[in-house]
């Protein structure tokens, strides 16, 4: 059996940061880990210009703690009104390294988001040219289809028409939840390409209404049948090379989350890497994980992977179950419970 395990250090790209206190009390569990992150841009208000990104990045960097090595990877939120010429600028600046769409309503802050695709396509067109990602929450909004569907109808009303018309442009698919989601990356070119989550790796929709409601096992896109977690965990540990780690840890005070809110969100930052480990052990490819957590992001994005190396060794870790959230406690992804690996100081 194996008992440790060195890999690359990873990155994750796909994280919801917060600001203000909660930032600053969240950031050391992803940075203990992982070298770089995607940083989500849907604060409140919403990040959509370069000025703002940049001045996110640097509150990011002074709440870092000292004698840690972490770089924020800043993306841009996009709207209806979006210019594309700002868009282009802030990337070529190198303030953001991706643009998001979140469709209208269909997570937190969204708000702002776009209301149809058909509204931003001079701003894809720009990104498609000069090679900027574009990363995607993958649901329709509208009332009439289940939540359960979105994101299966968001492959054929949104995204395929979407690289039929910019057939260069590189497309993150976020957090997948679906066999069809699997299925639709893995049936694409190599400019298409998704994350995932440990969330939806490991559970399934039965662990929101375990025990009763249970908000804590809420996000968005909310976890599916069995069969699609297997789907994506086959897809995940596959090998393919189109598929990486995003965790979407997602941080929310337990007040906002035990509450008629209910707010969406899993707060997995603490003990991401060994969340994801231990999928890979049950696979029995533990020694894909390194593809899946180094490699295969910073090839999309065009970067270099990390020289430095983390090890993770088979020690049985007890995750709390509350953690410093700032201002309040936060919940994290399996508190209570008990994790099969454990990150080597």
């Amino acid at each position: 059996m194996t008992e440790t395990i060195t890999i690359r250090r990873p990155d994750d790209w796909h994280l919801h940061l917060r600001d203000g206190a909660m930032m600053e009390a969240v950031l050391p569990y992803t940075a203990r880990q992982f070298a770089r992150a995607i940083v989500m841009p849907n604060l409140a208000p919403p990040v959509t210009t370069a000025a703002a990104a940049a001045a996110y990045r640097e509150r990011i960097l002074a709440a870092l703690p000292e004698g840690m090595d972490f770089t924020p990877l800043m993306t841009a939120y996009l709207t209806d009104d979006t210019d594309p010429d700002d868009l282009a600028a802030g990337f070529e600046q190198g303030i953001w390294v991706a643009a998001k769409l979140y469709p209208a309503g269909a997570t937190t802050n969204s708000a702002s988001g776009v209301t149809d695709i058909r509204n931003i396509d001079r701003v894809v067109e720009r990104m498609e040219k000069i090679g900027m990602p574009f990363l995607a929450h993958g649901e329709v909004t509208h009332d009439e289809v289940d939540i359960f569907d979105r994101e299966a109808r968001f492959i054929e009303e949104v995204a395929i028409p979407l690289l039929k018309r910019h057939e260069g442009l590189k497309f993150v698919f976020e957090h997948i939840t679906t066999r069809d989601a699997a299925q639709f990356v893995e049936a694409g070119d190599a400019r298409i390409a998704a994350t995932v989550t440990p969330q939806h790796l490991q559970i399934n929709r039965n662990a929101i209404f375990k025990g009763g409601i249970n908000p804590h096992a809420y996000c968005l896109p909310v976890a599916k049948r069995e069969e699609h977690r297997l789907a994506v965990r086959k897809a995940a540990t596959g090998g393919s090379g189109k598929f990486f780690l995003g965790t979407d840890s997602a941080p929310h005070a337990r007040s906002a989350k035990e509450s008629a809110c209910g707010c969406a969100g899993i707060f997995n930052a603490p003990f991401a890497l060994e969340a994801y480990a231990e999928v890979f052990e049950e696979e029995g490819v533990l020694g894909r994980l390194e593809a899946f957590a180094s490699l295969d992001g910073p090839r999309l994005y065009g970067m270099a992977p990390n020289e430095a190396t983390v090890t993770l060794e088979k020690v049985e870790t007890r995750v709390p179950g509350t953690i410093d959230g700032g201002t309040e406690p936060v919940v994290p992804y399996r508190a209570g419970g008990t994790m099969g690996w454990r990150l080597k100081a």
